[in-house]
């Protein structure tokens, strides 16, 4: 160790090495918690930072559409906004939450609530107008976000209602088609990874699982938009005029078992679910049974033609409108004495009838109705049908005989009526109810032929007499149709035993008579003006079958000629019924001009759009069309029209 000038030892070197131990000292405590942080906490580390910095979503596709057999559609989804929020990313929750509460009409203190929660999502409203969606855009609150859902609309509001069902909050199928085909309808799910910035904000999305489809099936149906309108307004007026309590209507195509129209009063709109209740919904068709009287009269015929106990000029005493059977006592509305059977058919004599029910014999007539399908449920499909009231015959008294032989003391939904009668107009062997087209079910049991071929032509040519100048049914006649008919006016049970002074009045209609192609049943239930199914139920029937013969062109001149002047005026007033194209999702246009299609409706809009053979995309809440993509004027997408070319036409609603 040297001195220096004054004598003092240099200490510098021991200085340095002091400073350098220090630095290496920190510089190996670096080291070490480097190596820690990475290889013992860096996995955990990695995992955290993803997760403020990125993000999961889901992206939901669109539920399955539900058509007509032509293509028109009858329930489609539009995108919606809903409001959630992520608790842990809200900065200023009594701001936030006044500000959700003024703009989407909510209490304030049920907001905070929700914001204070602990849970990493929360749900704040869903599917909002497109007016709120844009203010809380602009309201820029920080954890609060705007999703995409699909909100349910039927753009022909009670047009089938029932049938269709209707879906919940969450787009899941509750009741009738949308229930049946949920696992068709119901739309998959793709998931995003986002990216946010250190305030939260998102501004990247990757692009992995944009390629798969996460869109529902669709459902196509046989019901035909234009017949089952004609029937749903037929059906509303026969109600509102004689004071009813409720009705039906089935209409079927004889060759293909296609039911083109099933209505149901009182109307269901799935659009105001809300507003609705249990008893509005069901579909009466399927799940009401009822006492059929007198249409069951020619399948009774049928059987005895069958067995050989009548042909159409046997003589049967009617016994001047009262008969005794047991302790009972049978009556006629029009009485008389010595009639041929195809003249009992044409008068609806019960006691005539109950005669021939009695030739027959219990065990003979009902191995028959069950051949028919009455007891069991049609398979049609949908949920909730009843399978009807047919007691076996080892207990059938005289009585009971006498009674089921004119319709009373067995119950029956209309579909059950609907698919014996399908096998009296399909030459005498049984063909199933069919309501979908797409996807085709397959039905397992095999098609049986419970009368021959000449056994129903001549049931249906006395059928033909009941539509007759003097028969029952004579408010059905067309001019220049032939028509096979029946009118049912059945006493309704009362719950207290015996039978109340209610009535159903119901008409079966089989058009043409020789060779049906149409078969329409109507039931009015508990008319109060008065009960004859042939002033009450037959109108309904013409009506409709007038209706469905012009929409198909195969409505005679005469009528033609009626329907300019004294034609009914159910008819004269009805909305045309013009065929329309078959029309899936995309398909080609004509024309080169975008047309106008603001300020429409919904159903207006897309009426105009499927008959010229588009399918739009639509966006936002509402029933109104607010703006169009393209714009009027405008020519379509991708230049000029050309055969097979594809189009986008986006519809926003408010």
């Amino acid at each position: 160790m040297t001195s220096g000038k004054n004598g003092r030892k240099d200490r510098s070197g021991i200085k340095i090495g002091f400073v350098t131990a220090l630095f290496a000292i920190a510089l190996a405590a670096l080291w070490v918690r480097t190596a820690w942080v990475q290889l013992y906490e860096g996995d955990a580390l990695a995992d955290r930072a993803a997760r403020q910095g990125h993000a999961a979503e889901y992206e939901y596709g669109e539920r399955g559409r539900i058509f007509d057999r032509n293509g028109e559609m009858l329930a489609t989804s539009v995108e919606a906004k809903s409001v959630c929020a992520y608790p842990y990313e809200v900065a200023h929750p009594d701001h936030a939450a006044a500000v959700l509460a003024k703009t989407l009409g909510l209490r304030a203190a049920s907001v905070r609530n929700k914001l204070a929660s602990s849970k990493r999502f929360v749900w704040i409203k869903r599917q909002i107008t497109d007016r709120e969606a844009i203010s809380l855009e602009r309201s820029g609150l920080a954890g609060v976000h705007l999703l995409s859902e699909f909100s349910r609309i039927y753009p022909n509001g009670h047009l089938a209602g029932q049938i269709l069902g209707f879906t919940d909050i969450d787009g899941k199928g509750r009741e009738g088609i949308e229930r049946v085909f949920e696992d068709r309808l119901k739309p998959g799910k793709a998931k995003f990874v986002v990216q946010r910035d250190r305030k939260g904000r998102r501004f990247y999305l990757d692009a992995d699982g944009r390629e798969v489809d996460i869109n529902g099936r669709d459902v196509r149906l046989t019901i035909d938009t234009h017949i089952q309108h004609a029937a749903e307004q037929a059906l509303a007026r026969s109600i509102a005029k004689y004071e009813a309590r409720a009705g039906i209507v089935l209409v079927v195509d004889v060759k293909s078992g296609d039911i083109l129209a099933m209505a149901n009063q009182p109307f269901f709109n799935p659009n105001t679910v809300r507003n609705s209740s249990p008893s509005i919904r069901r579909l009466r068709a399927i799940t009401d049974i009822y006492e059929p009287g007198s249409t069951m009269k020619p399948l009774l015929f049928a059987a005895a033609l069958e067995e050989g106990v009548i042909e159409p000029d046997t003589l049967i005493d009617c016994e001047n409108g009262r008969w005794r059977v047991a302790r009972r006592t049978i009556h006629d509305t029009h009485p008389k004495k010595w009639l041929p059977a195809h003249k009992v058919l044409r008068y609806s004599s019960n006691i005539g009838s109950a005669k021939i029910g009695s030739a027959m014999g219990a065990e003979v007539y009902h191995g028959y109705l069950s051949k028919l399908g009455f007891g069991r449920r049609t398979g049609i499909i949908l949920p909730g049908e009843a399978s009807g009231i047919m007691r076996p015959a080892d207990r059938w008294t005289s009585v009971d005989l006498a009674a089921i032989s004119f319709g009373q003391g067995i119950g029956a939904t209309a579909v059950q009526m609907g698919q014996a009668f399908l096998c009296l107009a399909n030459h005498g062997a049984t063909k199933p109810l069919n309501l979908v087209r797409e996807p085709r079910s397959e039905r397992k049991n095999a098609s049986i032929q419970v009368f021959s071929p000449e056994t129903t032509a001549k049931v249906l040519n006395m059928m033909k007499e009941v539509v007759h100048e003097d028969g029952t049914g004579r408010s059905a006649r067309i001019e220049g149709i032939t028509m096979a008919g029946k009118t049912g006016t059945a006493q309704k049970a009362s719950p207290q035993g015996g039978y109340s002074d209610q009535y159903l009045s119901s008409f079966v209609a089989l058009v043409p008579a020789d060779e049906p192609e149409l078969l329409v049943i109507t039931m009015i239930d508990e008319p109060q003006k008065s009960n004859y199914g042939s002033m009450v139920a037959a109108p309904v029937c013409r009506d409709i079958t007038v209706r469905t013969l012009a929409y198909h062109g195969k409505l005679s001149e005469t009528l033609h000629a009626a329907a300019d002047g004294d034609a009914p005026e159910a008819i004269r007033d009805a909305e045309p019924l013009n065929k329309t194209v078959d029309a899936p999702r995309t398909r080609t246009v004509s024309g080169d001009a975008v047309p106008d299609i603001q300020g429409m409706t919904v159903r207006r809009a897309l009426e105009t759009l499927t008959k010229m053979g588009i399918v739009p995309v639509l966006k936002g809440q509402g029933m109104t069309v607010d703006r169009q993509e393209p714009a009027a004027g405008q020519p379509w997408p991708g230049g000029q029209t050309k055969e097979g070319t594809e189009h986008v036409f986006v519809l926003w609603l408010s």
